[in-house]
Protein backbone atom coordinates (compact mmCIF):
# COMPACT_ATOMS: atom_id res chain seq x y z
CA UNK A 1 0.00 0.00 0.00
CA UNK A 2 1.39 3.18 -1.02
CA UNK A 3 1.90 5.89 2.08
CA UNK A 4 -1.02 8.56 1.75
CA UNK A 5 -3.99 9.12 2.82
CA UNK A 6 -5.48 7.11 5.38
CA UNK A 7 -7.18 3.61 5.22
CA UNK A 8 -10.97 3.36 4.20
CA UNK A 9 -11.81 1.20 7.67
CA UNK A 10 -15.38 0.62 6.74
CA UNK A 11 -15.95 0.05 3.03
CA UNK A 12 -19.85 -0.44 1.51
CA UNK A 13 -19.97 -2.11 -1.37
CA UNK A 14 -22.91 -2.81 -3.94
CA UNK A 15 -22.51 -6.02 -5.66
CA UNK A 16 -23.88 -5.15 -8.57
CA UNK A 17 -24.12 -7.10 -12.34
CA UNK A 18 -24.20 -10.82 -11.35
CA UNK A 19 -27.31 -11.15 -14.06
CA UNK A 20 -25.73 -9.51 -16.72
CA UNK A 21 -21.98 -11.22 -15.95
CA UNK A 22 -24.14 -14.40 -16.95
CA UNK A 23 -26.53 -13.16 -19.35
CA UNK A 24 -23.56 -12.11 -21.35
CA UNK A 25 -22.04 -15.72 -21.27
CA UNK A 26 -25.17 -17.34 -22.22
CA UNK A 27 -25.89 -18.10 -18.10
CA UNK A 28 -28.80 -17.96 -16.06
CA UNK A 29 -29.34 -14.72 -13.77
CA UNK A 30 -29.30 -17.52 -10.98
CA UNK A 31 -25.49 -19.00 -12.09
CA UNK A 32 -24.73 -15.22 -12.02
CA UNK A 33 -25.38 -14.59 -8.57
CA UNK A 34 -24.48 -18.36 -7.34
CA UNK A 35 -20.74 -16.73 -9.24
CA UNK A 36 -21.10 -13.43 -6.67
CA UNK A 37 -21.18 -15.31 -3.95
CA UNK A 38 -18.16 -16.94 -4.11
CA UNK A 39 -16.34 -13.93 -5.01
CA UNK A 40 -18.31 -12.44 -1.64
CA UNK A 41 -15.76 -15.59 0.08
CA UNK A 42 -11.96 -14.01 -1.93
CA UNK A 43 -13.23 -10.40 -0.72
CA UNK A 44 -14.06 -11.43 2.89
CA UNK A 45 -10.97 -12.77 3.14
CA UNK A 46 -9.13 -9.83 1.89
CA UNK A 47 -10.10 -7.27 3.81
CA UNK A 48 -7.98 -7.34 6.98
CA UNK A 49 -5.01 -7.24 5.18
CA UNK A 50 -5.86 -3.94 3.41
CA UNK A 51 -6.71 -2.86 6.71
CA UNK A 52 -10.46 -2.54 6.28
CA UNK A 53 -12.13 -3.42 9.10
CA UNK A 54 -15.91 -3.31 8.34
CA UNK A 55 -17.36 -4.01 5.18
CA UNK A 56 -20.88 -4.11 4.08
CA UNK A 57 -22.44 -5.72 1.32
CA UNK A 58 -25.73 -4.65 -0.12
CA UNK A 59 -26.99 -8.12 -0.95
CA UNK A 60 -30.92 -7.91 -1.86
CA UNK A 61 -33.01 -4.82 -1.49
CA UNK A 62 -36.34 -3.95 -0.83
CA UNK A 63 -37.00 -4.01 -4.47
CA UNK A 64 -35.66 -6.62 -5.29
CA UNK A 65 -39.00 -8.68 -4.06
CA UNK A 66 -40.05 -7.45 -7.79
CA UNK A 67 -37.73 -9.81 -9.34
CA UNK A 68 -39.27 -12.56 -11.19
CA UNK A 69 -40.34 -15.38 -8.60
CA UNK A 70 -37.36 -17.91 -9.69
CA UNK A 71 -34.74 -15.83 -9.31
CA UNK A 72 -36.23 -14.52 -5.87
CA UNK A 73 -36.54 -17.93 -4.63
CA UNK A 74 -32.61 -18.97 -6.46
CA UNK A 75 -31.28 -16.02 -4.05
CA UNK A 76 -33.00 -17.38 -1.21
CA UNK A 77 -31.30 -20.74 -1.99
CA UNK A 78 -28.24 -18.94 -2.24
CA UNK A 79 -28.15 -17.20 0.87
CA UNK A 80 -28.73 -20.32 3.00
CA UNK A 81 -26.13 -22.48 0.93
CA UNK A 82 -23.69 -19.45 1.98
CA UNK A 83 -24.43 -19.35 5.62
CA UNK A 84 -24.18 -23.06 5.99
CA UNK A 85 -21.08 -23.46 4.10
CA UNK A 86 -19.26 -20.32 5.70
CA UNK A 87 -20.60 -20.55 9.77
CA UNK A 88 -17.63 -22.40 10.60
CA UNK A 89 -15.07 -20.74 8.28
CA UNK A 90 -16.47 -17.27 9.03
CA UNK A 91 -15.83 -18.07 12.81
CA UNK A 92 -12.45 -19.07 12.45
CA UNK A 93 -11.29 -16.57 10.29
CA UNK A 94 -12.55 -14.26 13.79
CA UNK A 95 -15.39 -12.48 10.99
CA UNK A 96 -18.08 -11.42 12.66
CA UNK A 97 -21.27 -11.53 10.77
CA UNK A 98 -24.71 -8.86 11.61
CA UNK A 99 -27.37 -8.97 9.15
CA UNK A 100 -29.10 -5.65 8.50
CA UNK A 101 -33.21 -5.07 7.06
CA UNK A 102 -36.49 -6.60 7.08
CA UNK A 103 -35.43 -10.19 7.92
CA UNK A 104 -38.95 -10.85 9.16
CA UNK A 105 -40.14 -10.84 5.72
CA UNK A 106 -37.22 -13.53 4.54
CA UNK A 107 -38.13 -17.07 4.90
CA UNK A 108 -38.46 -18.85 8.56
CA UNK A 109 -35.47 -21.33 7.61
CA UNK A 110 -33.58 -18.11 6.53
CA UNK A 111 -33.90 -16.31 9.28
CA UNK A 112 -32.81 -19.04 11.81
CA UNK A 113 -29.68 -19.86 10.06
CA UNK A 114 -28.77 -15.79 9.97
CA UNK A 115 -30.03 -15.84 13.83
CA UNK A 116 -27.36 -18.84 13.99
CA UNK A 117 -25.11 -17.09 12.16
CA UNK A 118 -25.03 -13.93 14.13
CA UNK A 119 -24.78 -15.96 17.30
CA UNK A 120 -21.80 -17.81 16.49
CA UNK A 121 -19.37 -15.37 15.26
CA UNK A 122 -20.24 -12.75 17.81
CA UNK A 123 -16.97 -12.47 19.82
CA UNK A 124 -15.31 -12.22 16.69
CA UNK A 125 -12.90 -8.85 15.46
CA UNK A 126 -10.67 -9.53 13.10
CA UNK A 127 -13.56 -8.19 10.60
CA UNK A 128 -16.86 -6.79 11.25
CA UNK A 129 -19.40 -8.09 8.21
CA UNK A 130 -22.63 -6.39 7.63
CA UNK A 131 -24.47 -8.02 4.98
CA UNK A 132 -28.08 -5.67 3.88
CA UNK A 133 -30.56 -8.29 3.04
CA UNK A 134 -34.16 -7.19 2.30
CA UNK A 135 -32.51 -3.74 2.81
CA UNK A 136 -33.54 -0.14 1.84
CA UNK A 137 -32.11 2.92 2.97
CA UNK A 138 -35.71 5.26 3.00
CA UNK A 139 -37.25 1.91 4.88
CA UNK A 140 -34.78 2.10 7.39
CA UNK A 141 -35.34 5.88 8.20
CA UNK A 142 -38.93 5.42 8.23
CA UNK A 143 -38.41 2.31 10.93
CA UNK A 144 -35.89 4.17 12.87
CA UNK A 145 -38.52 7.35 13.00
CA UNK A 146 -41.10 4.87 14.16
CA UNK A 147 -38.79 3.18 16.94
CA UNK A 148 -38.08 6.26 18.27
CA UNK A 149 -41.68 7.49 18.34
CA UNK A 150 -42.78 4.03 20.48
CA UNK A 151 -39.91 5.09 23.03
CA UNK A 152 -41.89 8.37 24.14
CA UNK A 153 -45.25 6.22 23.39
CA UNK A 154 -46.23 7.26 20.36
CA UNK A 155 -46.55 10.98 21.45
CA UNK A 156 -44.11 13.88 19.61
CA UNK A 157 -40.55 14.22 20.97
CA UNK A 158 -39.84 18.00 21.93
CA UNK A 159 -37.91 18.90 19.05
CA UNK A 160 -34.65 19.73 21.23
CA UNK A 161 -34.53 16.25 22.79
CA UNK A 162 -34.08 14.57 19.01
CA UNK A 163 -30.60 14.42 18.18
CA UNK A 164 -28.60 12.61 15.08
CA UNK A 165 -26.73 10.69 17.79
CA UNK A 166 -29.69 9.50 19.03
CA UNK A 167 -31.66 8.97 15.22
CA UNK A 168 -28.55 7.14 14.24
CA UNK A 169 -28.83 4.27 17.42
CA UNK A 170 -32.01 3.60 15.91
CA UNK A 171 -30.93 2.63 12.41
CA UNK A 172 -30.21 -0.98 11.58
CA UNK A 173 -26.54 0.23 11.66
CA UNK A 174 -26.60 1.64 15.61
CA UNK A 175 -23.39 1.18 16.86
CA UNK A 176 -21.16 0.87 13.45
CA UNK A 177 -19.32 3.26 12.04
CA UNK A 178 -20.63 5.07 8.99
CA UNK A 179 -18.70 3.71 5.62
CA UNK A 180 -15.84 5.54 4.70
CA UNK A 181 -15.88 3.97 1.05
CA UNK A 182 -18.52 2.91 -1.10
CA UNK A 183 -18.50 0.99 -4.25
CA UNK A 184 -20.59 -0.28 -6.88
CA UNK A 185 -19.77 -2.46 -9.50
CA UNK A 186 -20.45 -2.86 -13.01
CA UNK A 187 -20.26 0.75 -13.30
CA UNK A 188 -23.75 1.77 -12.88
CA UNK A 189 -23.57 5.53 -10.97
CA UNK A 190 -25.97 5.56 -8.73
CA UNK A 191 -26.93 4.41 -4.76
CA UNK A 192 -30.05 2.67 -5.23
CA UNK A 193 -31.33 2.90 -1.65
CA UNK A 194 -28.05 1.92 0.20
CA UNK A 195 -27.47 3.42 3.92
CA UNK A 196 -28.58 6.71 2.46
CA UNK A 197 -28.22 8.18 6.08
CA UNK A 198 -25.13 6.52 6.93
CA UNK A 199 -23.10 7.38 3.65
CA UNK A 200 -23.84 11.10 3.83
CA UNK A 201 -20.14 11.85 3.55
CA UNK A 202 -18.75 8.32 1.88
CA UNK A 203 -16.75 8.64 -0.70
CA UNK A 204 -17.65 6.79 -3.69
CA UNK A 205 -16.18 4.98 -6.69
CA UNK A 206 -17.95 2.99 -9.37
CA UNK A 207 -15.45 0.52 -11.31
CA UNK A 208 -16.46 -1.27 -14.75
CA UNK A 209 -16.24 -4.59 -13.50
CA UNK A 210 -19.42 -6.58 -12.94
CA UNK A 211 -19.21 -8.04 -9.29
CA UNK A 212 -18.29 -11.48 -10.36
CA UNK A 213 -14.88 -10.09 -11.98
CA UNK A 214 -14.22 -7.60 -8.90
CA UNK A 215 -10.82 -9.60 -6.96
CA UNK A 216 -9.14 -8.39 -4.23
CA UNK A 217 -6.52 -7.11 -6.85
CA UNK A 218 -9.58 -4.76 -7.82
CA UNK A 219 -10.52 -3.56 -4.02
CA UNK A 220 -6.96 -2.66 -3.27
CA UNK A 221 -6.18 -0.54 -6.40
CA UNK A 222 -9.91 0.60 -5.26
CA UNK A 223 -8.32 1.53 -1.22
CA UNK A 224 -5.27 2.88 -3.35
CA UNK A 225 -7.64 5.08 -4.89
CA UNK A 226 -9.41 6.18 -1.60
CA UNK A 227 -6.17 6.90 0.57
CA UNK A 228 -5.50 9.18 -2.96
CA UNK A 229 -8.90 11.75 -2.30
CA UNK A 230 -8.89 14.48 0.18
CA UNK A 231 -11.38 13.96 2.80
CA UNK A 232 -13.20 17.14 3.40
CA UNK A 233 -16.25 16.79 4.77
CA UNK A 234 -17.67 20.57 4.12
CA UNK A 235 -14.51 22.27 5.07
CA UNK A 236 -11.88 24.02 2.50
CA UNK A 237 -9.15 22.07 1.65
CA UNK A 238 -5.57 22.20 3.67
CA UNK A 239 -3.43 23.69 0.53
CA UNK A 240 -6.65 26.42 -0.13
CA UNK A 241 -6.08 27.58 3.14
CA UNK A 242 -2.77 27.88 2.92
CA UNK A 243 -3.06 29.54 -0.63
CA UNK A 244 -5.27 32.14 1.32
CA UNK A 245 -3.04 32.98 3.99
CA UNK A 246 -0.37 33.63 1.31
CA UNK A 247 -1.97 36.10 -0.02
Amino acid sequence: MRDTGPTPFHVGIIMDGNGRWAQSRGLSRISGHARGARRVTEIVRGCPELGITHLTLYAFSTENWQRPLAEVEGLMRIFRQYILSKLDSLRAEGVRVRFIGMRHRLPRGLQVLMDRLEAATTSCARLNLTIAIDYGGRDEIVRAIKILAEETGGAPSPANTLSERAFTAALDTGGLPDPDYIIRTSGEQRVSNFLLWQGVYSEYTFPGLPWPDFTVAHLRREVEAFRARERRFGQVSDLHQIGVARG
